[in-house]
């Protein structure tokens, strides 16, 4: 434990002071052609590589929907919440939902927390990752560190920075349940969310966001929402990373990223969504999908950027 936990924390180390001096660049704003500086606050590099640790560790088993290891992520993931003061949705922190059917129907239960905006308290962003994963089969356990332990801890790291800087507009931070049954728990979110629908502009989507020998995350759903393509462009320039556009042409086939992840729901519903995540690599749905894998560098700098991203989406007035 303490050799893990030292491993942890040096390469939280190693990722603040390479990216030190990255903090201060500018981007333009989209909608007026004015350079702006982007936030010079940045996300807590330790907490999130910990989470992600534990999120991955062995003692999750997989997360599978319905498994001990589920309920200790969703337990951590409550936690957090709760210790940060996340507002409840009107029905609670957990939103419980079943999977499968006869026999084989188990209990699933999204996590939801909600951050009050500033200016436009009515109007919402939600912001996603799923916790579950495919838990044990046999003698293989799944760790899903970048499936998606991943995305659920960049949610997290994003629950305390907005919770220490307030947005505009109100954050709704969904951890959804069941995504390797079949998008399940954001299906349901969707049709039972805790406002109108109406009310919802847009959801911010992380699904495996830690891991690419080319140092490229996709921003996938811009084909569907070409409005959201400038603010990406905006971003592109304030990052060492490659984020490239792509991944949601119809008729594309399995190239298609549209389906296959939490935002099908949301646009379905047509809500405009943004999807943040890598291309497969060789470890995808395999047993070898472990913390030691993560480009942590990487990783830290995607987060970083997801959040710029989110605090330029949220500066403006409209979406447009």
């Amino acid at each position: 434990m303490i050799t893990s936990m030292f491993r942890v924390s040096c390469w939280a180390l190693v990722v603040s002071i390479s990216l030190l001096a990255c903090k201060n660049k500018a981007s333009k704003n989209p909608d007026g052609g004015k350079k702006t500086a982007t936030t010079t606050a940045s996300l807590d590099s330790a907490a999130l590589i910990n989470d992600l640790a534990y999120l991955s560790s062995g003692a999750l088993e997989g997360r599978e929907t319905g498994k001990p290891g589920n309920a200790l992520a969703r337990k951590y993931i409550s936690h957090l919440f709760d210790s940060l003061e996340l507002k409840l949705p009107p029905n609670g922190r957990l939103q419980p939902f079943s999977v499968g059917k006869a026999k084989d129907t188990a209990t699933g239960q999204n996590v939801i927390g909600i951050i009050t905006g500033s200016t436009y308290p009515d109007q919402y962003y939600v912001i996603s990752a799923h916790y579950d994963h495919l838990g044990k089969k046999g003698d293989n356990l799944f760790f899903g560190a970048d499936d998606n332990a991943s995305g659920s801890a960049c949610l997290l790291a994003l629950a305390r920075y907005f919770r220490q800087h307030q947005p505009k507009h109100s954050l709704i931070l969904a951890s959804f349940d069941a995504e390797e049954k079949g998008l399940v728990g954001s299906r349901y979110f969707v049709k039972n969310m805790p406002v109108e629908s109406a009310q919802v502009l847009l959801n911010v989507n992380m699904d495996m966001i830690s891991r690419n020998d080319k140092n490229e995350i996709y921003a996938s759903g811009t084909y569907h929402n070409p409005f959201l393509k400038k603010y990406i462009d905006s971003i592109r320039l304030t990052t060492p990373l490659t984020v490239s556009f792509g991944h949601d042409t119809p008729n594309s086939g399995h190239d298609d990223w549209t389906s296959q992840s939490d935002h099908l729901p949301f646009h379905q519903a047509k809500i405009p969504y943004l999807y943040f995540g890598v291309e497969d690599h060789p470890d995808y749905h395999k047993p070898t999908d472990s913390f030691e894998k993560v480009n942590k560098e990487f990783y830290y700098r995607v987060c970083e950027m997801i959040k710029s991203t989110i605090v330029l989406l949220d500066s403006q007035g409209k979406l447009q």
